[in-house]
């Protein structure tokens, strides 16, 4: 690990730093249970602040392959897994692609305290508000999707936007940020009422969570988005080729 950043390259220090920890955490001492070093033994051992190693940390801990305990350290997540797809489309792509004609139901934009999993996922300050877009979208006759959306106050979105345009399109011809790599994670759980009330669905009736982490090209977190979608209406598929 002492040796894995290179202070002299190109690739800013907390993205060498995760792609340690990565390698620590594909280790099969780690895998087994050994708590990781404490960031002051890290830190000193890669030779950055803590700041910079807390930064990595905090991004491996909100993908679920770090779990932390108070007064335990920090250790590997049980059968942690990471998955990346660098081939992605935002929602409007995704059903233009489709042809699928989709109808805007409601669209708010607030600014909000973070909790404590969005601002480690941030890695800001609590006490630091950020950008909250939700979206109600669906077929013209139905709607299908509740979009809760948090953004980077890096950025310097305003709130003024016109967020009928395509996201990641906005976000690169207004502000150079270009959204690189998405990551997802599906569940499945029931409507409540906040929910069953926006997708006009029965409480407790099947929706499917999609949470996706997206980052921009220097691997910096950008996006926040939680999509709730009406069960029948959904289908996620995933291609793999064997080289």
């Amino acid at each position: 690990m002492k040796n894995s950043i290179d202070h002299k390259s190109p690739i800013p220090l907390h993205i060498q730093a995760e792609a340690a920890l990565r390698e620590l955490i594909a280790s099969e001492e780690y895998r087994n249970g050994k708590i990781l070093p404490n960031e002051v033994e890290m830190a000193k051992l890669m030779a950055i602040s803590r700041t910079t190693l807390r930064q990595a940390i905090n991004k491996l801990v909100f993908e679920g392959l770090l779990v932390r305990k108070k007064r335990k350290g920090t250790k590997v997540a049980d059968n942690a897994v990471s998955s990346r797809s660098n081939n992605w489309l935002s929602f409007s792509q995704e059903m233009k692609l489709r042809g699928i004609t989709i109808k805007n139901f409601e669209l708010h934009v607030t600014w909000v305290y973070p909790d404590e999993n969005l601002a480690n996922f941030f890695d800001i300050a609590q006490d630091r508000q950020v950008l909250k877009m939700e979206r109600v979208r669906g077929r013209p006759e139905e709607p299908f999707v509740y979009f809760a959306s948090f953004f980077h106050p890096r950025i310097g979105l305003t709130g003024d936007e016109d967020f009928k345009r395509p996201l990641y399109e906005l976000l690169e011809h207004d502000y150079s940020v270009i959204a690189t790599l998405s990551k997802e994670e599906i569940s499945a759980k029931g409507a409540d009422q906040f929910i069953a009330d926006k997708l006009r669905i029965p409480v407790d009736s099947p929706v499917l969570l999609r949470k996706r982490f997206v980052f921009d090209q220097g691997d910096r977190p950008i996006e926040y988005n939680l999509g709730y979608y009406k069960a029948g209406s959904f289908v996620y598929t995933v291609e793999s080729r064997r080289e």
